[in-house]
């Protein structure tokens, strides 16, 4: 039975650094990739490694969009907001100016740009805005 080759890399060209595979009895495969030309001089210690790592990098463009969204949690004041708001759920800026001890208009002012980088939200009840947070990457990782 013929040996079959399966990329090291999804996605990047077999012919550079190598794998070896055992498929079966006997059977042994060697797949190769191949770095960017600019890191050819970097050593390599785990090949397989350093592959996995290339494949699980975004594109730049995509990298600074996740690090925008991620900054959001780069501020105390907005983390305590966030915190607050995934422990009591919908929830008014005069009850989260009372929870965090910060005053009205810096509660409104960092909600005001949670909401608009989409990571908190709002529901209307009367006269009463109450911000909740967004499903989202920033939601999952807070405590």
């Amino acid at each position: 039975m013929p040996a079959l080759s399966k990329p090291a890399c999804p996605g990047l060209p077999d012919i550079g650094g190598a794998r070896r595979e055992l498929l079966g009895p006997g059977a042994i495969v060697w797949t190769v990739h191949l770095l960017p030309a600019e890191r050819s001089g970097h050593r390599i210690i785990d090949g397989e490694r350093v592959c996995q790592a290339i494949a699980a990098i975004s594109p730049p463009e995509a990298m600074q969009a996740q690090a925008k969204t991620f900054a959001v949690l780069g501020d105390p004041t907005r983390l305590t907001l966030l915190i607050a708001i995934k422990a009591a759920g919908p929830i008014s800026v005069s009850d989260l100016a009372a929870a965090t001890g910060l005053n009205d208009t810096t509660v409104s002012q960092t909600l005001r740009f949670l909401r608009a980088a989409e990571v908190v939200s709002t529901e209307r009840d009367g006269r009463v805005i109450r911000y909740q947070l967004a499903d989202g990457p920033v939601a999952a990782l807070l405590p």
